[in-house]
C-alpha cells in the first residue's frame, strides 16, 4: 500500500466512477483499475462491487476511507514541512546570551522573527558568556549567539550590534553614593560581588584590568551567577558590582546607585555570532532579519 494507492482509492471512492477518477487524476483509465486491483490484492479484500452500470464502496472500502484519509494528510504534512524547512521558512535556530545586558536585543529579534516567520524556533540558551559561546558554535551545540568580545573572536562570523559603557552599581546607603562618578583608585579596599572567573565574561576583565591599571587587586567577596543576584546582593550592601550600561535598563534598581567612571575605559563591544559556512536556512532567515533589527555599530 502507497501513497499514489490510497490518492487514486479516495478519487474513485469519491466519484465512484473509474473513469471520472481518470479524468479528475490526468490518469488513463486501465491504470486507475490496475492501481485498485493491485491494493485491493496488497490488502487481501475487495474494496468496490463493479458492475457495468454502477461502483460501490464494499464493506472493507469503506473501513479504508478514514484512515486513507488519514495517510494523505500525513504525506501532505510531511511534503509541506520539507519545503518549509527547506526554504528556511521553519526551523530551530538554538540562541545563547548572557543575560540581563543582552535581554533587550533578544526580545526586538525575536519578536521580528515571530511577526515575520511564525514557523521559526527561537530556542533560547541564557547564561552563556564569551570563549563557552564560540565553543559552542564550533562544536554545534548553538546557532546564534550574543556575546561581549573586546575584539572580535577567531574561528567563527561575528559583527556588533551595540557598544556599552561600564557602570559601577552601589549600595543606597554607601559613602560613595552621593558622588557624580568614581574612579578605579576610589575603589581600592572595597568588597565586590563578581560573576565567577570561569565564566570568561569581558565585563569581569575589564574590571580587573581596571582595578590593576589602578595598582590593586580587586577583593571578590562574593560571586554569583547572574547580574539579577549580583545587583540584588548590592541592594543587600554585600558590595559594589562593576557592570555595563545595557544591563541597567533591564535591572530593578531599589537599593542601588548607579556611578559612572570618572576616567576614560575602552567601550564593551557586544557581537552578534554564528557559525561559519552554516548553511542552514532558517539560520539565514533570521541573520537577515537581525540586519535591520540590530544593525551593526560601527
Amino acid at each position: 500500500m502507497d501513497f499514489i494507492q490510497l490518492k487514486v482509492f479516495r478519487a474513485v471512492a469519491e466519484e465512484l466512477h473509474f473513469g471520472r477518477a481518470a479524468k479528475r487524476l490526468h490518469l488513463a483509465q486501465p491504470y486507475i483499475s490496475r492501481t485498485m486491483r493491485a491494493l485491493e490484492a496488497d490488502l487481501g479484500a475487495p474494496l468496490f462491487d463493479r458492475t457495468t452500470r454502477r461502483v460501490e464502496l464494499t464493506p472493507a472500502g469503506r473501513a479504508l476511507l478514514e484512515p486513507a484519509a488519514a495517510i494523505l494528510r500525513m504525506g501532505e504534512q510531511a511534503r509541506a514541512e520539507v519545503e518549509a524547512a527547506h526554504h528556511g521558512d521553519s526551523g530551530r535556530v538554538r540562541f545563547s546570551f548572557a543575560g540581563p545586558a543582552s535581554q533587550a536585543m533578544v526580545g526586538r529579534l525575536a519578536r521580528t522573527v515571530r511577526e515575520r516567520h511564525r514557523r521559526i524556533d527561537l530556542a533560547f540558551r541564557p547564561g552563556r558568556y564569551g570563549p563557552a559561546v564560540v565553543r559552542e558554535l564550533l562544536e554545534h551545540t548553538t546557532d546564534l549567539a550574543i556575546a561581549r568580545f573586546e575584539h572580535p573572536p577567531a574561528g567563527v562570523e561575528s559583527r556588533v550590534v551595540a557598544r556599552e559603557s561600564g557602570i559601577v552599581a552601589v549600595p543606597s546607603a554607601h559613602p560613595v553614593a552621593a558622588a557624580a562618578s568614581v574612579s578605579f583608585a576610589d575603589l581600592r579596599g572595597e568588597p565586590f560581588i563578581a560573576m565567577p572567573e570561569e565564566y570568561g565574561s569581558a565585563v569581569r576583565a575589564m574590571f580587573v584590568n581596571g582595578c590593576h591599571a589602578a595598582g590593586f587587586v580587586p577583593d571578590v567577596v562574593q560571586t554569583a551567577p547572574d547580574s539579577w543576584t549580583c545587583f540584588a546582593l548590592v541592594a543587600a550592601g554585600v558590595g559594589l558590582h562593576f557592570s555595563t550600561d545595557s544591563a541597567v535598563a533591564q535591572m530593578t534598581l531599589d537599593g542601588v546607585r548607579i556611578l559612572p567612571l570618572a576616567e576614560e575605559i575602552p567601550p564593551i563591544y557586544a557581537h552578534l555570532l554564528w557559525r561559519s559556512g552554516d548553511r542552514d536556512p532558517a539560520l539565514a532567515k533570521v541573520l537577515r532579519t537581525s540586519e535591520e533589527v540590530l544593525p551593526t555599530v560601527a
